[in-house]
């Protein structure tokens, strides 16, 4: 019996129930030839239909290629041995390293979906033994409290790791290896929100790299207008808090009373991991404005005070989750002080990024926190009794022309403390920028009105800045109050709570 005649006999089993009959347009020569459609080949015709969603395994164990797959069952499978054969027990660290190099080749000029594809098998398909780990478990369970606890729990450790680590090992062990296993994290990012199979591998790359970029392993360097064009190039490129406009911009932040530092790894030589801009100048800041004017005269080192950590940028997402930040600033704290001993106070002006989103939507609450009296005030300096959170929101909409004495302004400063200093998120300050340098423990220490006076800036935060105090005397006070929800605010800041 030929293939055709016997697929005449089983077509009406082969179909799922729905499928239609239709006549092709053009001949159709494979199921891998058909970018839409299942394709079944019969004598009477051709059977297509939309192909239901197959999980991996069920894909490796299939033959044909359904159209919203990259890769077919066959090199889906090949790929499959070609992972497993990297971390073959029987070869050496230096083959299996070659190995890799060669299935990063082959992703270098895959695309997108098919890239997915990998993806999918490195996190499903490179699991532990449950039944070691279920059997390594029971044995530590049944030595807890024995002579072999020790050795029991050792065993268990062993038997829960899981082979994709041993993957994720030889592909570092190649000398592009760390910086395509970055790469590779961060294009999954986004897949990551919808196919949740893939969470297994981002967990897995996320404890690898905490031990991979440990701060001890990480070398801090200054970056000034003296570094290579390269590495200059990387601050525009990575820049998250201001933009720099030009290399006159760039020029700027590098000048004589300004440092910039970052963080670098061996295998990333070129590469800062993290950067932190500095001003070096005789008070706290209070607006951006004058720290980025490209005019202004550099500041006199001998008379600076102050220390202004005005931006701080993660250059990888594949290193989202590892955090290195505090210790970043801690190290650069540090070198300051022994290049300028005079320098007395560390703080930041940073953004409040999550605050006009934060409002907008909760307006109505901060309205009702009001006595009646302030609600009467701000009724009359919006123009609508009773003031609503439309006629609030519409009155911030233009904050820069907001008298110092307007109700609409000290509202807008009364809710920014509120949100700061009272606003957490699972036990954490709710704004994100909030969160890291409150966690390195720092203290809300002032909020500064038009601070930001840019379209970035009101588009954020209605303009509003906040500095960010690091009391090297109360930094171990700050993080503990704050790990039993107290968030550190200054007496200035808590003075307009609610």
């Amino acid at each position: 019996m030929t293939q055709d005649s016997w697929i005449n006999r089983n077509v009406v089993r082969l179909l799922p129930r729905g499928f239609k009959q239709n006549v092709p347009q053009a001949p159709v020569n494979s199921a891998q030839d058909a970018p839409e459609l299942i394709v079944v080949k019969a004598a009477s015709g051709v059977f297509k239909g939309r192909p239901q969603v197959r999980s991996t395994r069920e894909r490796l164990q299939g033959t044909l290629r359904q159209s919203n797959e990259a890769l077919s069952p066959r090199v889906l499978r090949r790929i499959l041995q070609e992972l497993q054969a990297v971390i073959d027990g029987r070869v050496s660290e230096v083959e299996g390293g070659r190995r890799a190099a060669a299935l990063m080749a082959w992703y270098a000029g895959a695309t997108p979906p098919r890239r997915l594809d990998m993806w999918l098998l490195m996190s499903e398909m490179f699991v532990a033994d449950p039944v070691k780990a279920q059997a390594a478990q029971a044995q530590f369970a049944a030595a807890l409290g024995t002579p072999d606890e020790a050795a029991a729990e050792v065993h268990y450790r062993r038997a829960t790791v899981s082979p994709r680590r041993r993957l994720l090992q030889r592909f570092s062990a190649d000398a592009a290896g760390i910086r395509f296993l970055v790469n590779l994290r961060a294009e999954m990012q986004s897949a990551l929100k919808s196919d949740k199979r893939l969470q297994a591998l981002d967990v897995e790359m996320e404890y690898m790299f905490s031990t991979w970029f440990d701060v001890g392993f990480l070398e801090l360097r200054r970056i000034s207008w003296d570094s290579p064009a390269s590495l200059v190039e990387k601050l525009i490129k990575y820049e998250a808090v201001h933009d720099i406009k030009s290399w006159a911009d760039v020029k700027n932040r590098l000048d004589s009373d300004r440092r910039c530092y970052g963080f670098f790894h061996p295998r990333l030589p070129d590469e800062p991991l993290i950067f932190v801009e500095v001003a070096l100048v005789d008070a706290l800041a209070d607006c951006i404005t004058p720290l980025l004017d490209e005019s202004a005269d550099a500041v006199d080192l001998n008379a600076a005070t102050t220390a202004i950590f005005y931006s701080i940028s993660n250059t990888q997402d594949g290193l989202r989750g590892v955090s290195f930040g505090d210790s970043l600033i801690k190290r650069v704290v540090e070198t300051l002080k022994t290049e300028f001993p005079r320098l007395k106070t560390f703080a930041t002006l940073s953004p409040i990024p999550g605050f006009r989103s934060w409002l907008q939507k909760n307006a109505a609450a901060q309205l009702e926190r009001l006595d009646a009296s302030a609600r009467e005030e701000l009724g009359r300096a919006v123009g609508f009794e009773p003031v609503t959170a439309a006629h609030f929101l519409a009155a911030c909409e233009t904050p820069l022309a907001l008298k110092p004495t307007s109700a609409v302004r000290l509202m807008l400063m009364r809710c920014a403390a509120q949100y700061l200093g009272r606003e957490t998120l699972h036990d954490k300050p709710l704004d994100p920028v909030a969160r890291f340098h409150l966690g390195n423990g720092a203290r809300v220490e002032r909020l500064n009105w038009a601070g930001d006076p840019s379209g970035k800036g009101l588009k954020q935060s209605y303009g509003l800045m906040v500095n960010y105090l690091y009391d090297l005397q109360r930094l171990d006070k700050y993080r503990e109050g704050l790990a039993h929800g107290r968030i550190p605010v200054a007496g200035a800041v808590s003075t307009l709570y609610f």
